[in-house]
């Protein structure tokens, strides 16, 4: 079974290193593993996606909180959430097979990126299914793919704001220098806090 986790980790040389090993040493495979930058500075947000069992979840997400510089870890699975991959599948394309793949690109709702006399590059963000959908009609319709590059899952919460998506907000709001009314931003906590 796949299980996600987003990790909010400082912005540290050797954290994807003690991250990593942590995997490793539970025995548990990585199976995609997105890192950048989050609305903190001096914070990155990790999306790993792993193979592991329910039981095995709730002991992976206890040892990433064991780890040094981990601030905060979400099993995602746990929660709606949104999830996107974004995909750019470089195809062999002759004047002949162009319009073909122009068709499919439109079914997709993907779009060309570059145009070269002997390919073409695909842009397509989705669910995995969805990237995986267009592979295969591009294999099957005898299209040569030669290359393929993919970001791996990333995963938000679907309209939840935690304490800190509300404090970013509030900070957001706040001129610098003035304090705003911050009523609304109270409200909305109050109202976030009584739906746990």
């Amino acid at each position: 079974m796949l299980h996600t986790f987003v990790a909010l980790v400082e912005d540290k040389p050797g954290v994807l290193t003690r991250v990593a090993s942590l995997f490793r040493r539970l025995n548990v495979n990585i199976v995609s593993l997105t890192v950048g930058r989050s609305e903190r500075p001096g914070v990155s947000r990790m999306t790993i996606v792993a193979h592991s069992s329910t039981s095995a979840g709730h002991r992976i997400m206890a040892s990433l909180y064991k780890l040094e510089n981990v601030l905060e870890v979400d099993d995602m699975d746990q929660v709606a959430n949104v999830s996107r991959e974004l995909a750019l599948i470089k195809v062999g394309a002759t004047p002949q097979t162009r319009s073909h793949i122009f068709e499919l690109v439109e079914v997709f709702r993907a779009r060309i990126v570059d145009l070269a006399p002997e390919s073409l590059m695909i842009e397509i963000t989705g669910v995995e299914s969805k990237i995986e959908g267009l592979i295969q009609v591009l294999i099957e319709s005898g299209d040569p793919i030669l290359e393929v590059s993919r970001t791996g899952r990333m995963v938000m919460r679907r309209g939840h704001h935690t304490s800190r998506v509300l404090e970013a907000m509030r900070i957001a709001a706040e001129p610098e220098g003035e304090t705003k009314n911050t009523a609304v931003f109270d409200l909305v906590e109050e109202e976030s806090n009584f739906q746990k």
